[in-house]
């Protein structure tokens, strides 16, 4: 199987030069993604909005790639204040409390702009080739 780009049509992904998921073979990584509203082009105020959001832009990327949820293997989560963690981990635990995949939480600095709270970034592998 070859490589094959996803991208969700933001300009942004060709002028910063990524794919919001790259297909590989049985892998799938899909890139940062932050919680934009894409049917809206905004942005949550709350860390709980945006963390959903994140996980519906994922899964459309995956869906995309002919890829499902239940194949995340590796989450890694960005946040930017740790008072968000219990929020942004309950939503964690609703979309991926029976897949459970590794994770890694962290905290940083901040994000490319400043209402941006959380971004996430996972890998798939499919299980059924």
């Amino acid at each position: 199987m070859s490589r094959r780009l996803i991208s969700t049509g933001s300009p942004f992904e060709k002028t910063a030069g990524y794919s919001r998921a790259v297909i590989d073979g049985d892998f799938a990584f899909v890139a940062g993604t932050t919680g934009y509203d894409y049917t809206t082009m905004t942005m949550p105020g709350d860390v709980t909005s945006q963390s959903r959001n994140c996980f519906k832009t994922i899964e459309a990327a995956l869906k995309e790639g002919g890829f499902a949820m239940a194949d995340i293997v590796r989450a890694t989560y960005y946040l930017t204040d740790v008072s968000d963690a219990e929020a942004h981990f309950a939503v964690c635990g609703e979309v991926l409390g029976d897949i459970r995949p590794a994770a890694t939480l962290l905290i940083v600095a901040g994000l490319y702009k400043a209402e941006m709270k959380v971004e996430i970034e996972v890998t798939a592998k499919r299980r059924n080739p």
